[in-house]
């Protein structure tokens, strides 16, 4: 058990959590306006998929040609909004989600070169809020836009403004929208370790120090009717009160060397489940009675390298493991317990959504593999190669139509129910 600083009434509860973060995104249901989905959790609202692939593939309703980047689509107002590199510049287009026919672009210089990656691109998702877009760049160019134009409204350089130091992968966490705030965990060592923007004009609102830049993107959560911003930074499990950036808690949460934190923590009722692969493993976190424990901490069970797991009644799915290693695993488990319900070894990386009982498996190699959200036995549902090549980009799922790209290419399938 670990000792965290005290916070007053910590009762999380799904529910609450889940109907604050639609009251922040006022888009359709079945958009995907961020990271992640609606909720940031993985899971479609709303979406009917079509499952039985035996007599009716999905349908390709168009491809377009993509730049460099790991950036994933959000999808939202029948825009989608494409984030990558070409050439020297960073590049927000956005396509109509129907027809993939581009409506607008704004572009800025990119100076980013990876030093590990052969791609330079942009890696993180946009966020879609109201009338406005915001797009993070590897080199930490902070970006907002008209959503109906792509008009520019306001810029940062948060590497030059907070001494940020360019790390593994360059800027890697999606920002998340609080209220009249964009938070982003920067990772400057100029007191710029998570800070919030301004929507209006990009000013800085507050900040708080000592927090380095992780991959991982923030969540929104209750605390007895009352705001907060999760964060796992490069070291650290935090919530932040979004009005002022108090801290309510921190619990360690990383290591030191080459690791790396890269999935959103998830929660289940009053508790956080947190994954990372590089010798971080797992924690099931308790949020009562005023203070938060780690109930159990292990390596054994669902150490993620990047992907997010999901989350169905109890049970969570995900893939344990890691690009560079074995294959990794599809498994399904019991946080409360840390009992293993299912594991189909050797699975593969991947990323999960889940549309109701379904869970649409990307696989890094392209194909999508249905899989029934059950917690008694893998069963497999379809599979379809949607893409060659390599999809490290997250998926979006929105109007019951995916959006997934490679390193050259972006598609966009109906998987509607016929």
């Amino acid at each position: 058990m670990q000792k965290i600083i005290p916070i007053k009434n910590c009762i999380f509860t799904l529910t609450i959590a889940c109907a604050f973060a639609l009251a922040l995104f006022p888009c359709h249901a079945t958009d995907w306006p961020q990271i992640l989905g609606p909720n940031r959790d993985g899971i479609a609202t709303g979406q009917q998929i079509h499952s039985d692939w035996a007599n009716s593939k999905p349908t390709e309703l168009w491809s377009k040609p993509v730049g460099q980047g790991f950036a994933g689509l959000a999808v939202a107002q029948d825009r989608a909004i494409l984030f990558h590199r070409l050439g020297d510049e960073e590049v927000v287009e956005a396509l109509d989600a129907k027809s993939g026919q581009p409506l607008w672009a704004h572009r800025w210089p990119a100076n980013y070169v990876s030093s590990i990656s052969p791609d330079s691109g942009p890696r993180c998702v946009p966020v879609i809020h109201n009338d406005a877009v915001y797009a993070h760049g590897a080199a930490g160019q902070l970006v907002c836009m008209n959503l109906s134009d792509g008009k520019p409204r306001w810029s940062r350089d948060t590497f030059a403004d907070f001494d940020v130091r360019q790390g593994y992968f360059g800027a890697g966490s999606s920002p998340i929208v609080v209220g009249d705030v964009l938070l982003l965990n920067v990772g400057g060592r100029k007191d710029g370790g998570v800070v919030a923007f301004s929507l209006a004009d990009g000013n800085t609102v507050w900040q708080i120090p000592d927090e380095q830049a992780s991959y991982s993107s923030p969540a929104i959560a209750t605390l007895a009717g009352t705001q907060h911003a999760m964060f796992i930074t490069r070291y650290n499990f935090l919530s932040l009160n979004p009005a002022d950036g108090a801290i309510r808690f921190r619990i360690p949460f990383g290591q030191r060397g080459p690791t790396v934190n890269g999935a959103t923590p998830i929660l289940l009722g009053n508790h956080a489940f947190l994954s990372a692969s590089y010798g971080i493993g797992a924690r099931w976190v308790e949020i009562k009675d005023d203070q938060a424990n780690v109930l159990w901490s292990r390596d054994d069970l669902m150490s993620s390298q990047y992907a997010t797991c999901v989350a169905h009644g109890e049970n969570l799915f995900g893939i344990d493991g890691r690009q560079d290693g074995p294959p990794g695993h599809l498994r399904c488990f019991d946080p409360a317990t840390g009992d293993i319900r299912w594991s189909k070894e050797n699975f593969g990386m991947a990323t999960l959504i889940r549309a109701g009982d379904t869970l649409l498996v990307t696989k890094t190699d392209g194909e999508l593999v249905l899989v029934d959200a059950n917690a008694k036995n893998y069963q497999e549902l379809a599979r379809f190669q949607l893409l060659h090549g390599t999809v490290r980009a997250l998926p979006a799922l929105a109007n019951s139509r995916i959006y997934l790209r490679n390193e050259t290419e972006l598609k966009c399938f109906d998987l509607s129910a016929k």
